[in-house]
């Protein structure tokens, strides 16, 4: 399955960081585990700049899929660019995209990932309306 990145998207957040040996597989490139790890660490620094970083004791975002597709080969060494988006607010719900470059390579992307958020209310379980100023940031 092929999920591709829409059109109509937010630029929210961008971020580089270096490739790591250790992200490598036996194969010598980038292990299919990392991609998800590099747009992890994108999602939360994105969210440490809006002060949304999930609170158990409050309120927060959850992820209730993810996705990668793989275009090119990462390989050990450099440094990687990732581009967040978001898109597609609901009631409870936005999507988050990524894209991921070499730096050394601008504007050729080796993967792009996203993931669905739902925003919840921790010590309830449940899920709630995503709070207004949440939803004028990941308004496109």
């Amino acid at each position: 399955m092929k999920i591709e990145i829409p059109e109509h998207k937010k630029l929210v957040y961008e971020m580089t960081m270096p490739i790591r040996w250790g992200d490598m597989d036996a194969m010598g490139h980038v292990n299919n585990i990392m991609y998800f790890r590099y747009l992890e660490t994108a999602r939360i620094n994105w969210l440490q700049t809006i002060n949304a970083v999930p609170d158990p004791a409050k309120e927060g975002i959850v992820i209730i899929n993810a996705f990668c597709n793989f275009y090119k080969q990462l390989e050990y060494p450099g440094d990687i660019r990732l581009k967040m988006y978001t898109s597609d607010p609901a009631r409870t719900t936005f999507e988050t995209w990524a894209t991921m470059e070499r730096v050394d390579l601008p504007d050729v992307i080796f993967a792009a990932g996203g993931a669905t958020t739902i925003w919840v209310d921790f010590p309830k379980q449940k899920a709630i309306d995503l709070p207004d100023w949440i939803r004028k940031i990941v308004t496109p």
